[in-house]
């Protein structure tokens, strides 16, 4: 794949999850629309999404979860510092452990 087709993919895969998280009070099913867009994306051009766009996606259903507005996130009270986020379309809970 060319250098210049993956930049243009990255770029506009980042743009429509901003977008997507912008407009998911507004417009849930906009925000749900451009997020699948983003994925689609990915996929068509065999691109790994960056982690920062990757965690908005449920690992479980793989819908597009906005922090806070559908998703619970609460800091996790064990040893281990972690984050747990869960998914308010299909109940599925997982952490993201934070480093120390």
């Amino acid at each position: 794949m060319k250098p210049a087709v993956r930049k243009i993919a990255l770029e506009r895969m980042q743009i429509l999850i901003d977008n997507a998280i912008s407009n998911a009070v507004t417009n849930p099913e906009l925000s749900e629309r451009q997020a699948s867009l983003a994925r689609k994306i990915s996929m068509r051009h065999k691109i790994r999404m960056p982690y920062d766009l990757r965690i908005v996606f449920c690992k479980k259903c793989k819908s597009f979860i906005a922090p806070g507005i559908n998703s619970r996130i609460r800091l996790g009270r064990t040893s281990v510092k972690s984050i747990r986020v869960t998914c308010s379309l299909c109940g599925h809970t997982y952490r993201k452990i934070i480093a120390q």
